[in-house]
């Protein structure tokens, strides 16, 4: 006998049962800061589960069907990247079991554990008194109706805000309203100026010789050395110069090392990364002119995701790498590979350079001590977990020791340390902690510091700043001027307002595979991979 409708029950709600808890903990989360949500999909979901079905197969199917919807719209209603990003950051299917389980445990938040615990205990108290799918219901247009846009008349805080600086942005020349064309044709006309520009280095010279290194590191930005209170530190406190706002321009190792290598030239999309280039806008090929041999140092193997293979192809670095397995191992990398000690094979290479008969040189060093995953070689010779300060100090400190014993050594060297990009150490509301998949500025606001060495001293005693936005292209032009400067004045003479009168400065645009991120109006854009839309980077709530 088939189940017959009621005039009185036809227009009753069906009872939500445990869908309760689905909608309820997206209303807490939402509120919270936790979700983006979607407020028509989940409107949409809302009432097909509320629309009443006698038919039991008919239930059965409506849940079958919603179960895999509801998660796909929970993943979407989170503020992290599309899933099929969260698998293509490179050699992702080299990690080891252990980082697997440790990316594993960062997905949890403990926080938001104990209020979904809380609301399940709350929903079991008070099913039997109170009829929880009407709070459901509630909850989720009470969110809708905070969704909506205010009428223009009555946003009179954000008018009044917008009056107030109008007139002095307006004076100033202020940037048009943020939408998809605005910025759309703002980034285009970023790289059209970009790719005009490029350093112009001087005739070789006959003057005292000195050699350019760059210490180039993965995984340390500001917001790093921040997080663990190491701002102030043995390395960058010993520089000449420091660039306060270096924008990397992307968050991964080998488009890293590209775009440094190719810091000749102004800043090019990530597709073009992968395109030829003219000699004269790779920094190498044009330190080769000058005079310098270009060598190349790491202390890992490059072979993950390539990495050696893309410093030649596309970055113009015609060099073999130093030999390294004798080294002991001081770390396990993420993907299993060794690492040895920076300080092993930074002091091993000098004691090499001091035998070579080269006037010269250029190197090219390149450590991933600080990515994310690595664990130390104990005395046991086990691979033990080691947390990002520890190592940051040994790191640092190893640096440290390398730049005064060329001090030492009374060798001329321009030393340079630039990091890849940051190592995400505290995530936000789009990427876990460690998760680089999207370039935002915690990631890619790096420390990059210049030391001259037995070049003279700056007059105040002191790290100068460069305050302005800059990127690689800075570094460029520093390294033709001091080679310029060298020729034409003696080391004590040395002009720091020469060297950083109207050094470049590049707005911050940045860009991965799957995503691009700009600064515009002093915020920061996200546009994905997909997607015409761009939209806020959401400011960390946590």
């Amino acid at each position: 006998m088939s189940a017959q409708l009621t005039p009185a029950s036809r227009f009753v709600w069906s009872d939500l049962r445990g869908w309760n808890l689905y909608f309820l903990s997206k209303v807490v989360l939402a509120w919270m800061g936790a979700l983006d949500l979607k407020i028509l999909p989940n409107l949409l979901l809302l009432a097909a589960l509320l629309v009443p079905l006698p038919w039991r197969w008919a239930r059965i199917t409506r849940t079958v069907v919603a179960m895999p919807v509801a998660v796909v719209l929970y993943y979407q209603d989170t503020w992290w990247p599309p899933f099929q990003r969260l698998l293509a950051q490179p050699g992702v299917l080299d990690f080891s079991a252990d980082y697997w389980l440790e990316l594993a445990q960062r997905f949890i938040n403990w926080q938001m554990v104990a209020v979904l615990a809380l609301l399940v205990v709350a929903y079991l108290l008070l099913k039997p008194w109170l009829r929880i799918t009407t709070l459901s219901v509630l909850g989720m247009l009470g969110m809708a109706v905070v969704a909506l846009p205010l009428p223009a008349g009555l946003n009179w805080g954000t008018s009044q805000a917008t009056a107030a600086t109008g007139g002095a942005d307006a004076a100033a020349g202020a940037l048009a309203p943020a939408s998809n064309e605005t910025l759309n044709a703002w980034l285009a006309a970023f790289y059209q100026q970009q790719s005009g520009l490029k350093t112009v280095f001087p005739a070789p010279a006959s003057a005292a010789p000195f050699d350019v290194i760059i210490l180039n590191i993965c995984s340390l930005a500001w917001s790093d050395l921040d997080e663990v209170g190491m701002r102030q530190n043995t390395l960058l406190d010993h520089m000449d110069l420091i660039f306060d706002d270096f924008n990397s321009a992307t968050a991964y190792s080998g488009p890293a090392a590209i775009r440094l290598l190719r810091a000749s030239c102004g800043q090019t999309s990530h597709t073009a990364l992968f395109d030829p280039v003219p000699a004269e806008c790779q920094l190498f090929s044009n330190l080769q002119r000058l005079g310098f041999q270009s060598e190349l140092a790491m202390n890992h193997d490059g072979h993950f995701d390539n990495f050696i293979g893309e410093l030649s192809q596309y970055g113009g670095l015609q060099a073999r790498p130093m030999d390294i397995s004798a080294f002991p191992r001081a770390l396990v990398a993420f993907d299993k590979s060794p690492l040895r000690r920076d300080g092993d094979v930074l002091n091993a290479w000098w004691k090499q350079r001091q035998a070579e008969q080269a006037q010269q040189v250029a190197l090219f060093y390149n450590t991933i001590s600080l990515h994310d995953g690595n664990r130390i070689v104990g005395a046991d010779g086990r691979a033990n977990a080691a947390d990002y300060k520890a190592r940051a100090q040994m790191v640092l400190g190893d640096m440290a020791g390398f730049v005064e014993a060329v001090e030492r050594s009374g060798r001329r060297a321009m030393i340079v340390v630039v990091p890849e990009h940051g190592a995400a150490l505290h995530g936000d509301r789009m990427q876990i902690p460690g998760m680089r998949e999207i370039p935002s500025p915690s990631i890619t606001h790096v420390p990059v510091g210049v030391k001259l060495v037995g070049m003279g001293t700056p007059a105040s005693g002191g790290p100068r700043h460069v305050p302005e936005p800059s990127s690689y292209l800075a570094l460029s032009e520093l390294v033709s001027r001091v080679y310029a400067l060298n020729a034409q004045s003696p080391p004590g003479a040395r002009d720091w307002d020469s060297l950083l009168q109207g050094l470049p400065r590049t707005p911050t645009v940045s860009e991965n595979e799957g995503a691009k991120v700009i600064d515009y109006g002093g915020k920061p854009w996200l546009q994905l991979q997909g997607s015409q839309a761009w939209n806020p980077y959401p400011e960390d709530k946590r």
